[in-house]
């Protein structure tokens, strides 16, 4: 070997690198040699594919202009009449506007209850409803999601949504009384005191962003659905719109490659790309906000690349030509794109669907001409017409208009003509426009606020049967919602939280449904297996009438003779159940219907941990109370003197029980038991009926043909 040279083989010398294990952190275009730099030629060829996609569907995205300048009333370039009127009649709006009303309340009924979870035991885990059932309520999707929704759905005819996690932290202050004490041991006499409380509480909750159509691409167009684009070896874009702040705050988390970040930030830039329309832009202005303020439009892409020979899901965040942010595995357990979108009528071979907008904007028009027309006649028809001869009447120029107005002519020769009131048929006109229109999007007078028949007063037949119509056409519409977005929505949910979720965070937040949604908590293998979650809402509402028939049914069952049953074996517990949590909710109905199975014992030192926090907690039988006193002492909340005060029941009645079953029951005569106790009410003979006012008693009737005994003195 030469002089100078190293050789592996000795035990100084340094062991070669090791690559950096591959997490879902991880930058995969970054110091990854030959296959980092193969990856970034294909992602270049991507963004050169999504620019491409983008442009292809522009004019769609300018019709979904058009269509929401329609829903926003505003009178664009296709009015063919040009008047002295401005007026825009919002048919399209009302009917868009009652559809999103009927469907949003038949998803959210007033019960309450919105998930449903099925599992292959035949068990209902409550605790993980409750949970869903929060996290419904914490990320607003009656309000925020589900109105919203539906209104972009009929003006663009796609429902987009995305689905993430959020944490936020809060440092909170409280005040607290606490007596001194040293040594573990209080001080007699000494007062309570007051102390500041400083601590950061994390919120963490799921997030659903409504998307405009406009800003998500799915490739090919051929495919089905995000999940059938993906296995196809296609791609889901969703367009994001960054400030400054934004990138910045990016670039702390570590989220992107700060080299790239940086150049970007110096080409910020207003100007938007070919192709491109800003819905979000479009309703600030129709909500008489301007959005100022430079911005950076960027792409964030999902797809499938091979990583170390392994088919894996990756997101992809572009910042323009030649810049990628980011490339990194899919950041969720679950592996599955965040990204939800459905048509809301669904075209074959197409994943996105015709806007219902499309089929009524022309007869949306024609009524905004009529309605000006009519306003210009109406106008007209107010104003006198005044025809007088000139050469009669040369003093044609002092007849003025005015209040005890004097007019120098010949009452002969002046005469007073009117307009036609053509108004009154342009109504007639926008009435029938308005019939097509909502026969169009299947829009029922059920639908529409003091909308009633024009004969009147409605019969109870026409009441009927305009429920009818309305139940069978809202059933067909939200069952796509349901089964093609708030589900999936849930799954997300479930997914999301197996992910994120504390469990010390969850105990302090939601108590005794948290703990019991720890112990309930599903890895993320077994969410599609052992458990899957449905919503609920709609159900809830269709099947009203079939929950009483089940309840009268059974009823029936329970009067079936054995012997009529061979072979068979009615349990009655899962639709006992079902009826309770369908009456009283996920969060009522564990504690009404009590499952003892799942009647465990806990860490006294976990239960501490929810009595601090002034939750209330329920004794276990399998409790040992002395033990759980002891340990429950220290804390001084009022949860925790009530915990203690059920332990100290629940030996009483454990001591009770042995007495039981040495000697009898307890605080029956001749029996062992405790002093002041007695029997309860006994059932008895029911009592003769009492007869009418002033009848004779049976005591006192004598027999047929026997002497009357003589009345006493």
């Amino acid at each position: 070997m030469a002089d100078g040279a190293v050789s592996f083989d000795d035990e100084d010398s340094p062991p070669p690198k090791k690559e950096k294990e591959l997490t879902r952190e991880t930058e995969l275009t970054v110091k990854r040699g030959k296959e980092g730099r193969e990856l970034k030629e294909k992602l270049i060829k991507l963004y050169a594919d999504v620019e491409e996609g983008f442009v292809n569907q522009g004019e769609r995205s300018d019709d979904q202009i058009d269509y929401w300048d329609a829903y926003e009333c505003d009178l664009g370039g296709y009015q063919a009449y040009s008047g002295n009127a401005q007026v825009f009649v919002p048919v399209f709006h009302n009917a868009v506007n009652a559809r999103a009303t009927r469907f949003t309340n038949q998803l959210f009924p007033k019960g309450g209850r919105y998930v449903e979870v099925v599992s292959t035991d035949g068990e209902e885990p409550h605790a993980i409803t409750a949970l869903l059932e929060h996290y419904v309520r914490r990320a607003k999707l009656r309000t925020e999601v589900a109105f919203p929704l539906c209104i972009n759905g009929d003006v663009e005819g796609q429902y987009n949504v995305y689905v993430s996690w959020s944490t936020q932290a809060r440092h909170v202050v409280w005040k607290e009384t606490r007596t001194p004490e040293v040594m573990g041991a209080r001080l007699p006499g000494e007062d309570e005191q007051e102390e500041i409380v400083e601590d950061v509480i994390l919120e963490d909750h799921p997030v659903v962003e409504v998307l405009p159509d406009a800003d998500v691409l799915i490739l090919p167009v051929t495919s089905n659905s995000v999940p059938h684009a993906l296995s196809l070896g296609g791609s889901a874009t969703i367009i994001r719109r960054w400030t400054k702040a934004q990138l910045e705050e990016m670039i702390e988390r570590d989220e992107v490659i700060e080299e790239e970040a940086d150049a970007l930030l110096k080409e910020m830039s207003k100007q938007e790309k070919d192709g491109h329309v800003d819905t979000i832009k479009h309703h600030a202005d129709a909500a008489g906000v301007k959005a100022k303020g430079k911005v950076c439009l960027g792409y964030e892409t999902w797809k499938v690349f091979e990583i170390d020979g392994k088919q894996r899901l990756c997101r992809i965040l572009f910042g323009g030509d030649k810049i990628i942010l980011s490339c990194r595995l899919n950041p969720y357990w679950s592996d599955r794109c965040p990204l939800i979108s459905a048509p809301v009528r669904k075209k074959t071979g197409v994943v996105k669907g015709v806007s219902p907008a499309k089929y009524c904007m022309k007869i949306q028009y024609a009524a905004n001409d009529v309605i000006n027309q009519g306003f210009d006649s109406a106008t007209y028809s107010l104003l006198p017409i005044v025809m007088t001869d000139p050469a009669k009447n040369p003093q044609v120029d002092t007849m003025i208009l005015d209040l005890a107005a004097v007019w120098k002519t010949s009452p002969t020769d002046t005469q007073f003509a009117k307009f036609p009131s053509l108004w009154k048929d342009a109504f007639e006109i926008i009435a029938a426009c308005q019939a097509q229109i909502f026969q169009t999007l299947s829009v029922n007078t059920a639908m529409i606020p003091q909308g009633s028949s024009k004969g009147g007063k409605q019969n109870q037949a026409q009441v009927a049967q305009e429920q009818q119509v309305d139940i069978l056409t809202t059933a067909d519409a939200v069952t796509v919602l349901e089964e093609s977005v708030f589900t999936e929505i849930l799954e997300r949910f479930a997914e999301l939280d197996a992910q994120y979720r504390n469990d010390e965070i969850t105990v302090k937040a939601y108590g005794y449904m948290g703990m019991r949604a720890t112990l309930e908590r599903i890895p993320p293998l077994q969410l599609g297996r052992r458990y899957n979650f449905l919503w609920y809402g709609v159900e809830q509402a269709r099947n009203a009438a079939q929950i009483q028939q089940q309840i009268a049914l059974i009823n029936v069952i329970r009067g079936v003779p054995p012997q009529m049953l061979p072979g068979r074996r009615v349990n009655m517990v899962p639709a006992i159940e079902h009826a309770v949590s369908a009456a009283f909710g996920p969060r009522l109905a564990p504690l009404v219907f009590e499952d003892l199975t799942k009647t465990l014992s806990y860490d006294p030192a976990l239960e501490n941990k929810i009595l601090e926090e002034n939750h209330r907690w329920p004794v276990s039988p399998m409790d040992d109370d002395a033990k759980h006193i002891e340990a429950h002492m220290p804390v001084e909340t009022l949860a925790a003197k009530q915990h203690i005060a059920m332990h100290r029941m629940a030996q009483i009645q454990k001591a009770m029980a042995q007495q039981a079953q040495a000697g009898g029951t307890p605080g029956t005569p001749g029996q062992p038991g405790i002093a002041g106790t007695r029997p309860g009410a006994q059932p008895q003979a029911t009592r003769p009926s009492r007869g009418p006012n002033g009848a004779i008693g049976p005591e006192q009737m004598t027999r047929a043909g026997a002497p009357v005994p003589p009345r006493r003195a």
